[in-house]
C-alpha cells in the first residue's frame, strides 16, 4: 500500500490527506520522531500548565502522551476530518479535558493571544514543498495565524527536517517580526539515522521562534544555534550564518550514515569545532582499511596525533595514513590533530570529549558496547608551545612554535597559517634548552596545568638553536649536491659563491657559511619579515661572507644578468614558496622556471656550477613540462625524490658531458663528507651525504 503522494505538491492537499488517513486506518503515523526520541527537547521548551496548540495533528500520539505526563491543556487542529473523527473517538473517554477541531491552520478560528505555545511536527515541512508563489502565500498565512494567536513571549516549536527553503522562510518570517530565533538539533539517537533510507539520513531540528514585544525602531535580530538537547546555545551574527552551521550538521549526519553503510569511501576528513567559539578544535581523517581481518578487538580505534607532529608524512599524507592504519591492526582508524590555540589538559580529557562524537563514525559489525581505544605515541599529546605570532603584509599570518619530536628533543618551527600543516622552516634546540623543558614539564605536571601554554618553554632567543644541524630532508639533499662541483675536498680551501633565493628561517644558507670558511653567500628574501624571523628565533646573523638582500628574487636574477661585469656563482639554490594556493606547484612560483628566466639563471651560473631547485609539484602534466623546460637549457638534470615527502631535489648543470653516474657520484659525495667531518666542523654524525644522492637518477 503506497501512502507516499506522487508529487510533493500534495502535502498540501486536503484530499491527500484525507485518503491518506483512510488508508492507513487508526495506526499512529510519527513524522520525524516519537515522544521518547522528543520528549527531551518539549519539557525544555514547553511548561506543563502552559496553554498549547498542536497544528496539524494528525494520528500522532505526540499531544496524547504529553497529556499522559501532565500537559492537559492541549487543542489540536488538522485538516482531515477523517483524522479528526478517529482522535475524538480514541481519546473521548481517557482524555476528556484534550480537544480535536477540524481548521485550517492558515485560517484559524482563535482569538489573538489564546495560546503561550504551538506545536507543529512536520506540518511547515509539509506544506512548504516549493517556492512557487502560490505556495509560499499559504504558508506566509499560516505563519501570520500563528503569529496572532500566540501570546507575547510564547512559543512557535516547529520540528522538521530544516530543508534550506523551509530554514530560510521560516527564520526569514519570524525575525523580520522580532521574534528571537533559535535552532536547536534534537538529539537523534545514531540508530534512528543509520537504520534510515541513504536518502533520508538527515538530523531532525526544533525551531524555536520566541515572539517579543514590538519596539518601534529597532532592528534587532537573535540567531541561535543549539547543537544538543543540553548543550548551551550559541549566538551567530546573522540568518546566513544559522543556515551555514545548520547545513554543516546535515551534511555530518549524512556522513555518518554513509561511513556507517559502507567502508573505504576514500579520503574523509571533518573539522570538529569548540562549541562556546567555532573555533576548530579538532581534526579527524577517517582511514578504512579493508585488508584487516575482521575479529571482536579490531574494528575501531582513535589515534590522537601528538601536538606539533600533525605535519609529519605519517600523520599528514593519506599515504602515511593508511600506513598508520594497516600497521595498527584496524578495519577502521580515525586519527584526530589537535589544533593550535587550543587547551588540552591530557589524554584523558580528551578522550572524554571525543568519545560520543567520534562513535558516531564507526563502522557496521561493530559489537555493541565495544570499547574503542584511544592510541597515541607513547600514551602522550604532545607539547606545543606557540612563542610568537604576527601577521606579515606578504606572507599573511604565521607563528613560531616549539615542538617536542618522538626522541624528546624539541624543534622550532616556522608555519605560515595559509597552510597550517607545512613546515615552512624548521632547527633543532640546543640539548640544554629541552632538557630544561623536560624539567619544566614534569614540575607543571605536578600543578596540573595544561601541557600548550606559553610557558612550557622558554621564549628562547635565537642562541638556543642547534647551527649544526639539518631538519629538512630537502636542505640536506641540496647540500649533498655541493658534490656535483667535483674536488670536494677543495671545497673548504677555496671560494665558493653562492646564492640562495628564499630564506624562511635561515638553516640552508646558515649551514653552508658555518662549514665551507671560504664561502660568499648572498641570500634573496622578498619579505623583510622573514629576515626578522630569522634572525630572531632561528639563530640566523649575516656576516662578511652572508649578505641578505630584500628583494623579489627574479628581480634581483635578472638585474645581475643585464650587468655587463656579471658576477658569477658556483651554486644557486632556489627554495622559494609559492604565495597562490590554486596553482598545482606549490615551490617554487611558475615565473622562476619560465624558460627566458631559466636562461638568465644560467648566464650568472659559472660553467662548472650546479642550479639546485626544491620543487614541490602534484600536477603530473605540470612536473613534467617544468622538467622539460629545465632540461632544455640544463642538459645535465638529476632527481632526488625525498621519501614521504612531495618535495623533488633537481640538481641542474650547462654541461651534458660532466654527466657521474652514481658510483662516481657517490664517492664524490663521500669525499666530501669526510673532508667535512674534519675535527672542529662541527658536522652532525647523523647526516650522511652519500645517502642523500643514492637514489638520485638522470632525467
Amino acid at each position: 500500500m503506497n501512502l507516499l503522494p506522487k508529487s510533493p505538491k500534495e502535502f498540501g492537499s486536503i484530499d491527500y490527506w484525507e485518503k491518506f488517513f483512510q488508508q492507513r486506518g487508526k495506526k499512529a503515523f510519527e513524522w520525524y520522531g516519537t515522544y521518547l526520541e522528543l520528549c527531551g527537547l518539549l519539557h525544555k521548551y514547553i511548561k506543563p500548565r502552559e496553554k498549547v496548540l498542536v497544528i496539524g495533528c494528525g494520528n500522532s500520539e505526540l499531544s496524547e502522551q504529553l497529556y499522559d505526563v501532565g500537559y492537559q491543556d492541549i487543542v489540536n487542529i488538522d485538516i482531515s476530518e477523517v483524522v479528526i473523527k478517529q482522535m475524538k473517538e480514541r481519546n473521548a473517554s481517557r482524555r476528556p479535558q484534550m480537544s480535536f477541531l477540524k481548521m485550517d491552520m492558515t485560517e484559524m478560528e482563535f482569538p489573538d493571544a489564546s495560546f503561550q505555545v504551538v506545536l507543529d511536527k512536520g506540518t511547515l515541512d509539509a506544506v512548504l514543498t516549493d517556492e512557487e508563489e502560490k505556495t509560499l502565500q499559504q504558508v506566509d498565512r499560516m505563519l501570520a495565524e500563528v503569529g496572532r494567536v500566540l501570546q507575547v513571549g510564547g512559543r512557535y516549536l516547529c520540528i522538521s527536517l530544516a530543508q534550506a527553503h523551509v530554514l530560510k522562510k521560516a527564520v526569514g518570517h519570524f525575525s523580520r517580526e522580532g521574534w528571537m530565533v533559535r535552532v536547536h538539533q534534537v538529539a537523534n539517537s545514531q540508530d534512528q539515522l543509520l537504520e534510515a533510507e541513504p536518502w533520508f539520513s538527515l538530523p531532525v531540528f526544533a525551531f524555536i521562534m520566541t515572539k517579543f514585544r514590538p519596539v518601534p525602531g529597532s532592528a534587532l535580530q537573535i540567531f541561535e544555534l543549539c547543537a544538543q538537547e543540553q548543550g548551551k546555545p550559541v549566538r551567530l551574527e546573522s540568518a546566513e550564518r544559522l543556515a551555514e552551521a545548520v547545513r554543516e550538521r546535515q551534511q555530518y549526519a549524512w556522513l555518518c550514515s554513509q561511513l556507517y553503510r559502507k567502508a573505504g569511501l576514500g579520503s574523509v576528513s571533518l573539522d570538529l569545532c569548540s562549541g562556546d567559539t567555532g573555533e576548530p578544535r579538532y581534526t579527524l581523517h577517517v582511514v578504512d582499511s579493508p585488508t584487516v581481518k575482521p575479529s571482536r578487538d579490531s574494528h575501531f580505534a582513535i589515534f590522537i596525533i601528538p601536538q606539533g607532529r600533525e605535519t609529519e608524512w605519517l600523520f599528514g599524507m593519506e599515504e602515511g595514513r593508511k600506513q598508520l592504519a594497516a600497521s595498527a591492526g584496524f578495519r577502521r582508524l580515525i586519527t584526530v590533530a589537535l589544533h593550535r590555540g587550543q587547551q588540552y589538559e591530557g589524554m584523558d580529557s580528551i578522550q572524554a570529549e571525543l568519545s560520543a562524537r567520534v562513535m558516531e563514525l564507526a563502522p557496521a559489525g561493530m559489537p555493541a558496547q565495544q570499547q574503542v581505544p584511544f592510541l597515541s605515541v607513547g600514551g602522550d599529546i604532545g607539547v606545543r608551545t606557540v612563542q610568537h605570532q604576527d601577521c606579515s603584509p606578504l606572507s599573511g599570518d604565521y607563528v613560531i612554535e616549539d615542538v617536542q619530536g618522538d626522541d624528546k628533543r624539541y624543534f622550532r618551527r616556522l608555519i605560515f597559517l595559509s597552510n597550517r600543516n607545512v613546515v615552512q622552516s624548521e632547527a633543532r634546540l640546543l640539548k640544554d634548552v629541552s632538557h630544561r623543558a623536560q624539567k619544566k614539564r614534569k614540575k607543571d605536571r605536578k600543578k596540573q596545568r595544561p601541557a600548550d601554554t606559553p610557558e612550557d618553554l622558554p621564549a628562547a632567543p635565537g642562541q638556543s638553536i642547534d647551527k649544526s644541524y639539518l631538519c629538512c630532508e630537502h636542505h640536506k639533499a641540496m647540500i649533498a649536491g655541493l658534490a656535483l662541483l667535483r674536488n670536494p675536498e677543495l671545497l673548504l680551501e677555496t671560494p665558493l659563491g653562492l646564492l640562495v633565493v628564499g630564506l624562511g628561517g635561515g638553516s640552508l644558507p646558515l649551514f653552508v657559511h658555518d662549514h665551507f670558511p671560504k664561502s660568499c653567500i648572498d641570500a634573496v628574501e622578498i619579505d623583510p619579515s622573514m629576515l626578522q624571523v630569522a634572525t630572531q628565533w632561528f639563530g640566523f646573523s649575516q656576516s662578511d661572507r652572508m649578505k641578505v638582500h630584500i628583494a623579489d628574487g627574479l628581480d634581483y636574477i635578472t638585474s645581475l644578468a643585464e650587468e655587463e661585469a656579471r658576477r658569477h656563482y658556483d651554486v644557486i639554490m632556489f627554495d622559494v614558496d609559492s604565495k597562490d594556493p590554486t596553482l598545482g606547484m606549490s615551490c617554487p612560483p611558475p615565473a622562476f622556471v619560465a624558460q627566458p628566466f631559466l636562461q638568465k639563471v644560467k648566464s650568472i651560473l659559472t660553467p662548472e656550477g650546479v642550479f639546485i631547485l626544491n620543487l614541490v609539484c602534484r600536477d603530473l602534466g605540470l612536473k613534467d613540462s617544468v622538467l622539460a623546460g629545465l632540461k632544455a637549457v640544463f642538459p645535465l638534470l638529476y632527481v632526488r625524490r625525498i621519501e614521504g615527502e612531495v618535495n623533488e631535489i633537481l640538481f641542474c648543470q650547462p654541461h651534458p658531458e660532466r654527466k657521474l653516474a652514481t658510483p662516481e657520484l657517490l664517492e664524490m659525495a663521500q669525499a666530501l663528507e669526510q673532508t667535512l667531518r674534519k675535527p672542529g666542523k662541527g658536522w652532525d654524525d647523523t647526516y650522511v651525504l652519500s645517502d642523500m644522492l643514492k637514489t638520485v637518477k638522470i632525467v
